[in-house]
Formats: structure tokens, sequence, C-alpha cells
């Protein structure tokens, strides 16, 4: 907690500014068998690879965006309710470029502007801030089952507009296991979001908002983000964050490039360093250079009382093509439980250290496929690894379970398997899958 000092005289105040106060941080971070078919099996085990010294605490996928609390936490730009409105155009920054059937604007200026309250007066109405409320069931001391409620904040970047959704880039941890998902903009209005995709691997998601909820005020406060280009970033440039830190409403922090091309554990991809601030709910903000371009969206955090300063961002040049990809699929919402369609097998998560160790891909082992099953009269195996469903990634049992609670029993998905060749070597393919309901 803040505290105010009162100095009587010069040499108490000389005395007062030689204390150190050091602030600590903490964070927080969240896994099994595909539609209840059969218990989930417990991925090999070897040898650990080196791992980072235990001072560093890297709070990845949830870490940046941790902040996860009861039903009675109130998230800050949240409202509730069906908005009305008319739709309009969002604002275009700069020059526009065609992507697919939606477009990202990406920047052709060269002038640097130094005025921080300028750029981030720019660049603030391309910020939303996310809520995820998920319901889950738990049990209580007494043996029964009861729903517990939780809110999950982050932020996301407006990155483009097609003919009747807006689009919205976020992590996506933030909105991993969703229940209802909630956008709010600069003006502090709320509308639903549905998610477009996902790549877990990238730690990527793009949302969709339908342009007929959004009010006609509120599109003319908001703008699309301009894209930079991270490949040419240099170390000790001006770096600017912004995003819905502790679930508080949009803030800004400044800092510079610290360092690029950084990896980490249980991340695929190299990342930005930053000494922005980066705190919880910061997750998919954006990250800017002194144009008041998006440069990387805000992603992870050293936590610890001995390390300040060590924020990380997806570089957007590195994300642009999977960003393409995700906001041109098909909009997805979720059918009911007794709709849902099964692939019909059990699987082993293969993990970034299983998959090292065994040099395979990593994803979703199928350990058994269910006699009957769409997965068998597709031809799926065991020993198969399924890598993606429907083009987004999947990296876990868990993934797959969250993205098959999109389509109904009946409906066909293109499944990505990786299939081991007679070399000893993984090749991929792409399978039709028809879904049947679960037995």
């Amino acid at each position: 907690m803040d505290q105010e000092y009162t100095y009587h005289t010069e040499e108490e105040q000389k005395k007062a500014e030689t204390d150190v106060l050091e602030p600590a941080e903490t964070a927080s971070g969240a896994g099994d068998a595909e539609g209840g078919a059969a218990e989930q099996k417990e991925a090999p085990v070897g040898d650990k690879k080196k791992k980072v010294p235990r001072w560093v605490k890297i709070c990845c996928l949830g870490m940046a965006f941790g902040l996860v609390t009861g039903t009675t936490f109130q998230v800050a730009n949240f409202a509730t309710g069906k908005i009305l409105g008319t739709t309009g155009t969002v604002k275009q920054a700069k020059t526009t470029g065609t992507v697919s059937n939606t477009t990202l604007t990406t920047s052709k200026g060269s002038v640097t502007s130094s005025d921080i309250a300028e750029i981030t007066k720019s660049a603030m109405p391309s910020v939303v801030s996310i809520t995820n409320l998920t319901v889950q069931q738990v049990q209580d001391f007494f043996g029964g089952v009861r729903e517990q409620k939780s809110t999950a904040v982050g932020s996301g970047i407006i990155i483009g507009q097609n003919e009747k959704e807006l689009l919205i880039v976020t992590n996506n941890h933030v909105i991993e296991g969703s229940g209802n998902l909630t956008v709010s903009f600069i003006d502090e209005e709320s509308v639903e979001a549905n998610i477009k995709g996902t790549d877990a691997n990238r730690d990527l998601a793009v949302l969709a908002v339908d342009l007929s909820q959004i009010k006609s005020s509120t599109m003319d406060q908001i703008a699309v983000a301009t894209l930079g280009d991270s490949s040419k970033l240099q170390v000790g440039e001006t770096t600017i964050a912004i995003g819905n830190a502790l679930g508080y409403g949009q803030s800004v922090t400044t800092g510079i490039v610290s360092a690029l091309n950084r990896e980490l554990e249980g991340f695929d991809g190299k990342l930005i360093q930053t000494d922005a601030a980066i705190n919880p709910g910061n997750s998919g903000g954006a990250l800017l250079n002194a144009k008041g371009e998006v440069i990387g969206i805000n992603t992870i955090k050293v936590a610890t009382d001995q390390v300040e300063g060590m924020g990380y961002a997806i570089p957007i040049s590195d994300a642009q093509d999977i960003i393409t990809n995700l906001m041109n699929q098909e909009t997805k919402t979720k059918v009911t439980a007794s709709e849902r369609g099964y692939l019909g097998i059990q699987g082993v998560d293969v993990n970034e250290e299983s998959a090292k160790m065994y040099n395979i891909p990593t994803g979703v082992y199928v350990s058994e496929v269910i006699s009957g099953s769409g997965a068998e009269k597709a031809g799926l195996e065991k020993g198969m690894i399924i890598t993606k469903l429907e083009g987004s990634s999947v990296s876990n049992m868990q993934t797959l379970k969250e993205q098959l609670q999109y389509y109904k029993a009946g409906d066909t998905v293109k499944v990505t398997v990786s299939v081991q060749g007679k070399d000893g070597g993984y090749g991929e393919k792409e399978v039709s899958v028809t879904l049947t309901e679960q037995n």
C-alpha cells in the first residue's frame, strides 16, 4: 500500500531518500480425455530438460492474464444486458491492405512521434477489455455438486472488420475454457463475443463481435489498430503497453525494447522482451512503438521479488500469417452437450518435453480408437498424433475437447494428424471425420 511521507527538515528528507522500497510481484497460471470416451492415460516421462533458474518464475498462459476471481468480483467496464444499436464502419488509421476476406491495416509512414500522450490517445480506441465468465461444477464438503462461477479478464486489439463482424486478436489463454465472453470498448460499452479461431501453440486467438450488437456511437469511437514491422525493431527503442491491468480498465505503461528473439520454455516462438510493466489483465493487449503501431501482443511476464521489468510480447510480424488464418475461419458457437459430436478416441497429451525426448510432434497421441466411431471409419489409427482440428492447433486433450464443443453429432470436421513413416519420421495428413454421439 502506498504511503505518504512529510519531511520537516532538509536533513530528514535526505535521510528518507536513502530508503529503498522493493515491491514484489506474484502471478498464477492453468488440462483430459476426449468427450469422456475413456479416462486419459499419463504421457511417458523421461529425463527433464534443462530449465531456467528457480528464481525465475515464468508466468505464461495465464500469468500475464492471471486475474481470476469469484462471483463477487466486479470487473471495470463490464456491462450486463443486451446492447442494441446500429452498425457503422470502424475508422481506418492508415493505409489498408487486403488479406483474404478481411483486412489488416499496416503502416506506410516513417515519421516518429515522442509524445506519449498523443500516441496513447490515437491507439487507445483500438484496444479492448475482455471478460471471460466461466461456470464449473465442483464438489462441496458434503459430497454434493454445485456450480461455481469465476471471472477472468484480459485485453484484445481490434485488427479488422468484415461485412458482419468486428475482429479482435488476443491471447489463447485469455479465452481458454471460455464460458461467456464479453468485450468492452473505449466508451465502456460491452457486447458478447464468439471465438473465430485459436492457435494454442502460439497462444493466439481471434474473436468476432456481431456488428449488429454495436451501437453507432461506439463505432464512431473505436478504430482498427495499425500494425508495425517487428522485424525491424532495435534494442533500446521506446515501447508503450496498453491493456486491462488487474481488470480496472485500460491503462498505459512505457519502457524500451530490452531484448529481441527471446526463447522461453513452454512457448513456441521467439518473443520481444520489454521493461514496460506487464501486469495481470494485460495479456492480449498492445505493445506499441514510438509511431503508435502495434509491434507485439503482450503475453508473458516474470513475476518474482528478485526480478523487475521483464515482460514479453509476441512479435506482430511473426503472428500475422496465423492471425490472418484465424480471422478468416468460420465463427464458432457452442452447441448443447446433448447435441455435441465426438471423434471416438482415447488420447495421451504429448507435451513439449515428451516431444523432444521421443522426437515426435506435440499434440494428442491416439492410444486407442473406439470401435464404430467416426474416427475408426475415417481411418484414424493408434499411434497417430492429432495436431489440428479445422485448422486450429491442438496441444492437448483439453484443447481438443474445447474445440469439439462447437460441432454437433453428424458434422464432418477436418483433423490433421502426424503419421510415422517407415524411416521413423513423421509426416502430416488431413482426414475428414464425421462426428458421432457419445457412447
